[in-house]
C-alpha cells in the first residue's frame, strides 16, 4: 500500500500580518523565468488582516526613465476580503487601481514555510492574454499582529 504524505495545511492566523514582495517574475515558454510587469526591481506590501481583509500594493522600484512617468504601469493595488481553500488563497477585490480588477476573484496557488509564502497563478491586464506570475513575500519585521 503506497501513501501520499501531503504537506500540513496552511492555517490562516500564520498568514496574517504585513509581507514584503521580493520577487515578482513571470513564467515563459518551457518555464523559464521573465522579468515581471514591474521590472527588476518591483516593491509591494501585502496585509492579511485576522477578520478576512486583505491590502495588496506594489510598485516599480526602478527610477522612470529620463525621470518622467510614462505608459508603462508603476503602480498596481487591491483590496478587499481573503480566504484560503485547500491549497489555494482567493481575494475577492472590492476596490482596485484598475477598474477591470473590482468585482473579480483573484485566486492563487500558495507555497508557505513560515517565513516565505509564495502565490503563483494566471494574471493578465486588462484584455491581455493571462500569464503566470510568481511573487515571492517576506515576512515583514514586525509584521505579525
Amino acid at each position: 500500500m503506497t501513501t501520499t504524505t501531503h504537506p500540513p495545511a496552511v492555517r490562516p492566523e500564520e498568514l496574517t500580518g504585513a509581507w514584503e514582495l521580493i520577487s515578482y517574475v513571470g513564467v515563459g515558454e518551457g518555464g523559464a523565468l521573465e522579468e515581471g510587469p514591474l521590472g527588476p526591481d518591483p516593491r509591494g506590501l501585502l496585509i492579511y488582516s485576522a477578520d478576512g481583509r486583505v491590502s495588496v500594493s506594489m510598485m516599480r522600484g526602478d527610477p522612470p526613465p529620463d525621470g518622467r512617468e510614462g505608459a508603462a504601469p508603476r503602480f498596481m493595488g487591491y483590496a478587499g476580503i481573503w480566504r484560503l481553500s485547500g491549497r489555494q488563497i482567493v481575494h475577492d477585490v472590492t476596490v482596485s487601481s484598475h477598474g477591470y480588477l473590482v468585482g473579480s476573484r483573484q485566486t492563487r496557488r500558495l507555497a508557505f514555510d513560515g517565513t516565505l509564502l509564495t502565490l503563483s497563478g494566471s494574471a493578465g491586464a486588462a484584455g491581455g492574454p493571462p500569464q503566470e506570475r510568481v511573487l515571492t513575500w517576506r515576512r515583514a519585521a514586525g509584521g505579525r499582529p
